[in-house]
């Protein structure tokens, strides 16, 4: 498979603080990868350096063949080929559900009003929201509104989507139906970079598995590998206290 995303030697810091150091990531075509790690290892960062919210301060971040974070290279282009969803949902309260799916392939994209309208509504039936289409976002769970979210991302075809915490803001009743979204997506061949805290989902669907701590990629391998058989004592501890909270 090809590499669709690949991080190299990337750096940031904010003023004397360093967040990320020489994280080094590859990304295969129809492949997921889930970044574990205590709140505050760099895991959020990363994501947003993927999206070009943030700017690295060293290393490259290529996107299949185009390097996103070369100088002069139009960083717009680089996100219109990206989804992201955080955890906090950010839809539109003034717009429905049907609305809120449709306004970057039109806006963005270019798409005909119809041809976004119809491509939005098959992606709600699929996924069992097409009674909600006409809703507006406070009148949905939180777990409803997430995944309106994750469907607005997917909705322009995206190259990868990065998924933030999705679950972190909800009630643990509602985590379980975002979770069978992403793997139902996975399950379809989308390419994703996901954060989580969410150790069994990761078993499940990851291919590959990253334990950041204090801003360093230490450990990465398969689901297996990472969580039966930590070589850090970094990990061994996170594992630990995950184990402890009833967590893996």
């Amino acid at each position: 498979m090809k590499s669709v995303l690949d991080v190299r030697s990337v750096r940031k810091s904010f003023g004397a603080d360093v967040v990320l150091q020489d994280i080094n990531l590859e990304v295969k075509e129809h492949s997921v990868t889930v970044l574990i790690g205590a709140s505050g290892s760099g895991k959020s960062t990363l994501l947003r350096c993927i999206n070009l919210l943030e700017t690295i301060d060293d290393g490259e971040i290529w996107l299949s063949e185009s390097e996103i974070t070369a100088i002069n290279f139009d960083q717009d282009s680089a996100r219109k080929r990206m989804g992201i969803v955080f955890q906090n949902f950010n839809l539109f309260p003034h717009l429905s559900v049907l609305d809120n799916i449709t306004l970057a392939p039109k806006i963005v994209h270019h798409n005909s009003a119809e041809t976004s309208k119809q491509q939005a509504l098959q992606l709600l039936s699929r996924f069992g929201l097409e009674v909600k289409a006409h809703e507006y976002p406070d009148r949905l769970s939180g777990g409803q509104q997430q995944r309106v979210a994750i469907l607005r991302a997917i909705a322009t075809s995206p190259e990868v989507l990065l998924l933030d915490e999705v679950t972190s803001a909800l009630d643990p009743v509602l985590v379980a139906e975002v979770l069978q979204l992403v793997a139902e997506l996975r399950g379809e061949g989308m390419t994703m970079v996901v954060a989580t805290h969410e150790m069994g989902f990761a078993r499940r669907v990851a291919d590959q598995v990253g334990f950041l701590h204090q801003g360093r990629l230490l450990e990465l391998g398969k689901a297996e590998q990472i969580l039966d058989d930590p070589q850090t004592p970094e990990l061994k501890s996170f594992l630990q206290a995950v184990r402890e909270a009833g967590r893996l």
